[in-house]
Protein backbone atom coordinates (compact mmCIF):
# COMPACT_ATOMS: atom_id res chain seq x y z
CA UNK A 1 0.00 0.00 0.00
CA UNK A 2 1.54 3.38 -0.92
CA UNK A 3 1.96 5.99 1.84
CA UNK A 4 -1.00 8.43 -0.13
CA UNK A 5 -3.75 7.20 -1.43
CA UNK A 6 -6.96 8.11 -2.06
CA UNK A 7 -8.91 9.08 1.39
CA UNK A 8 -10.85 5.60 2.84
CA UNK A 9 -14.38 5.38 3.51
CA UNK A 10 -14.44 4.25 6.98
CA UNK A 11 -16.93 6.48 9.02
CA UNK A 12 -20.86 5.39 7.30
CA UNK A 13 -23.52 7.84 7.47
CA UNK A 14 -25.18 5.73 11.06
CA UNK A 15 -22.20 5.83 12.49
CA UNK A 16 -22.21 9.96 12.20
CA UNK A 17 -25.63 10.13 12.51
CA UNK A 18 -25.25 8.54 15.77
CA UNK A 19 -22.33 10.45 16.78
CA UNK A 20 -23.62 14.34 16.59
CA UNK A 21 -27.19 12.89 17.42
CA UNK A 22 -26.11 11.80 20.76
CA UNK A 23 -23.51 15.01 20.99
CA UNK A 24 -26.39 17.41 20.52
CA UNK A 25 -28.88 15.05 22.54
CA UNK A 26 -26.52 14.73 25.62
CA UNK A 27 -26.18 18.48 25.54
CA UNK A 28 -29.61 19.04 25.13
CA UNK A 29 -30.99 16.71 27.95
CA UNK A 30 -28.15 17.72 30.33
CA UNK A 31 -29.72 21.71 30.07
CA UNK A 32 -33.01 20.65 30.40
CA UNK A 33 -32.40 18.97 33.45
CA UNK A 34 -29.85 21.92 34.59
CA UNK A 35 -33.08 24.37 33.73
CA UNK A 36 -35.81 21.94 35.48
CA UNK A 37 -37.82 21.42 31.97
CA UNK A 38 -38.68 18.00 32.72
CA UNK A 39 -40.79 16.75 29.56
CA UNK A 40 -37.93 18.21 27.78
CA UNK A 41 -35.53 16.14 29.48
CA UNK A 42 -37.88 13.06 29.47
CA UNK A 43 -38.69 13.23 25.73
CA UNK A 44 -34.81 13.91 24.95
CA UNK A 45 -34.01 10.75 27.26
CA UNK A 46 -36.31 8.40 25.30
CA UNK A 47 -34.87 9.75 21.70
CA UNK A 48 -31.34 8.64 23.51
CA UNK A 49 -32.44 5.42 24.48
CA UNK A 50 -33.69 4.86 20.89
CA UNK A 51 -30.31 6.00 19.74
CA UNK A 52 -28.02 4.10 21.94
CA UNK A 53 -30.31 0.77 21.10
CA UNK A 54 -29.91 1.73 17.11
CA UNK A 55 -26.02 2.06 17.50
CA UNK A 56 -25.78 -1.52 19.42
CA UNK A 57 -27.77 -2.97 17.15
CA UNK A 58 -25.66 -1.24 13.99
CA UNK A 59 -22.24 -2.54 15.63
CA UNK A 60 -23.73 -6.36 14.43
CA UNK A 61 -24.98 -5.36 11.17
CA UNK A 62 -23.24 -2.27 10.09
CA UNK A 63 -19.99 -1.74 7.91
CA UNK A 64 -16.83 -3.63 8.88
CA UNK A 65 -16.01 -0.20 10.97
CA UNK A 66 -19.17 -0.14 12.86
CA UNK A 67 -18.61 -3.22 14.27
CA UNK A 68 -17.94 -4.01 17.30
CA UNK A 69 -15.91 -6.91 15.88
CA UNK A 70 -13.74 -4.58 14.30
CA UNK A 71 -12.14 -2.92 17.81
CA UNK A 72 -12.51 -5.02 19.86
CA UNK A 73 -8.53 -5.92 20.81
CA UNK A 74 -6.25 -8.05 23.12
CA UNK A 75 -4.34 -7.36 25.56
CA UNK A 76 -1.31 -7.97 24.34
CA UNK A 77 -2.64 -5.60 20.95
CA UNK A 78 -3.29 -2.77 23.19
CA UNK A 79 -0.52 -3.00 25.24
CA UNK A 80 1.36 -3.05 22.10
CA UNK A 81 -0.26 0.34 21.03
CA UNK A 82 0.44 2.08 23.86
CA UNK A 83 3.75 1.55 23.47
CA UNK A 84 4.09 2.52 20.13
CA UNK A 85 2.68 5.90 21.88
CA UNK A 86 5.43 6.23 24.22
CA UNK A 87 8.13 5.62 21.03
CA UNK A 88 6.18 8.54 19.13
CA UNK A 89 5.34 5.88 16.05
CA UNK A 90 1.98 5.48 16.74
CA UNK A 91 0.38 2.06 14.81
CA UNK A 92 -1.95 3.33 12.43
CA UNK A 93 -5.62 1.82 12.62
CA UNK A 94 -8.28 3.20 10.07
CA UNK A 95 -11.27 2.72 12.24
CA UNK A 96 -10.79 2.91 16.11
CA UNK A 97 -7.60 2.15 17.69
CA UNK A 98 -7.03 -0.14 21.04
CA UNK A 99 -6.99 3.40 22.99
CA UNK A 100 -10.04 4.92 21.87
CA UNK A 101 -11.73 1.32 21.33
CA UNK A 102 -11.76 1.06 25.29
CA UNK A 103 -12.79 5.17 25.40
CA UNK A 104 -15.66 3.96 23.12
CA UNK A 105 -16.97 0.95 25.34
CA UNK A 106 -16.56 3.14 28.44
CA UNK A 107 -18.85 5.39 27.01
CA UNK A 108 -21.33 3.58 25.60
CA UNK A 109 -21.48 1.57 28.87
CA UNK A 110 -22.15 4.70 31.14
CA UNK A 111 -24.85 5.77 28.62
CA UNK A 112 -26.47 2.77 29.22
CA UNK A 113 -26.17 3.10 32.33
CA UNK A 114 -27.78 6.88 32.64
CA UNK A 115 -30.77 5.30 30.26
CA UNK A 116 -31.46 2.79 32.82
CA UNK A 117 -31.42 4.82 35.97
CA UNK A 118 -33.11 7.51 33.96
CA UNK A 119 -36.17 5.38 33.03
CA UNK A 120 -36.00 3.85 36.68
CA UNK A 121 -36.37 7.16 38.20
CA UNK A 122 -38.66 8.29 35.46
CA UNK A 123 -40.75 5.14 37.24
CA UNK A 124 -40.21 5.28 40.60
CA UNK A 125 -40.17 8.99 41.80
CA UNK A 126 -42.74 10.29 38.80
CA UNK A 127 -44.48 7.30 38.38
CA UNK A 128 -44.52 7.31 34.28
CA UNK A 129 -42.52 5.50 31.95
CA UNK A 130 -41.84 2.10 30.19
CA UNK A 131 -40.12 0.80 34.02
CA UNK A 132 -43.59 1.39 35.91
CA UNK A 133 -43.12 -2.17 36.65
CA UNK A 134 -40.56 -1.43 39.24
CA UNK A 135 -42.96 0.29 41.65
CA UNK A 136 -43.36 -2.63 44.07
CA UNK A 137 -39.84 -3.30 44.28
CA UNK A 138 -38.77 0.05 45.50
CA UNK A 139 -39.50 2.05 48.68
CA UNK A 140 -38.69 5.64 48.92
CA UNK A 141 -34.98 5.01 49.66
CA UNK A 142 -34.13 3.19 47.06
CA UNK A 143 -35.93 5.62 44.63
CA UNK A 144 -34.05 8.48 45.76
CA UNK A 145 -30.80 6.62 45.29
CA UNK A 146 -31.72 5.88 42.15
CA UNK A 147 -32.46 9.21 41.29
CA UNK A 148 -28.39 10.19 42.77
CA UNK A 149 -27.37 7.18 40.43
CA UNK A 150 -28.49 8.59 37.55
CA UNK A 151 -26.98 12.15 38.40
CA UNK A 152 -23.57 10.75 39.38
CA UNK A 153 -23.60 8.51 35.77
CA UNK A 154 -23.66 11.76 34.19
CA UNK A 155 -20.74 13.38 36.19
CA UNK A 156 -18.85 10.44 35.01
CA UNK A 157 -19.67 11.16 31.58
CA UNK A 158 -19.09 14.79 32.35
CA UNK A 159 -15.36 13.51 33.33
CA UNK A 160 -14.99 10.80 29.97
CA UNK A 161 -16.07 13.54 27.38
CA UNK A 162 -12.67 15.35 28.39
CA UNK A 163 -10.85 12.17 28.08
CA UNK A 164 -12.75 11.38 25.05
CA UNK A 165 -11.66 14.76 23.68
CA UNK A 166 -7.77 15.13 24.66
CA UNK A 167 -7.27 11.62 23.01
CA UNK A 168 -9.23 12.90 19.46
CA UNK A 169 -6.82 15.43 19.64
CA UNK A 170 -3.93 13.71 20.56
CA UNK A 171 -4.46 11.39 17.69
CA UNK A 172 -5.12 14.10 15.20
CA UNK A 173 -1.46 14.97 16.03
CA UNK A 174 0.21 11.90 16.13
CA UNK A 175 -1.05 10.47 12.78
CA UNK A 176 -1.39 14.09 11.24
CA UNK A 177 -5.27 13.45 10.49
CA UNK A 178 -8.37 15.50 11.51
CA UNK A 179 -10.14 12.94 13.18
CA UNK A 180 -12.84 15.44 13.62
CA UNK A 181 -13.06 16.43 10.10
CA UNK A 182 -13.15 12.90 9.75
CA UNK A 183 -16.62 12.58 11.52
CA UNK A 184 -18.02 14.76 9.33
CA UNK A 185 -17.16 13.05 6.22
CA UNK A 186 -16.54 9.54 7.28
CA UNK A 187 -13.09 9.49 5.30
CA UNK A 188 -9.53 9.40 7.25
CA UNK A 189 -6.35 9.68 5.23
CA UNK A 190 -4.28 6.80 4.01
CA UNK A 191 -1.10 7.35 5.74
CA UNK A 192 0.26 4.30 6.57
CA UNK A 193 0.49 0.36 5.36
CA UNK A 194 -2.00 -1.18 7.68
CA UNK A 195 -3.39 -4.21 7.02
CA UNK A 196 -7.39 -3.02 4.87
CA UNK A 197 -8.91 -4.57 7.88
CA UNK A 198 -7.56 -1.39 10.59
Amino acid sequence: MNDRKEDVKVWDVPVRLFHWSLVLGFCAAYLSAEFHIGFVHVWIGYFLCVLLLARVGWGFIGNNYARFSSFVFSPAETLAYVRSLREGKPVHYFGHNPAGALMVFALLAVLALIFLSGLTTLAVIDFEGPFLFLIDYFDDGASYAARHLHGWLVDAALLLVPLHLLGVAAGSFQHKENLVRAMFTGKKKNVSERDSEH
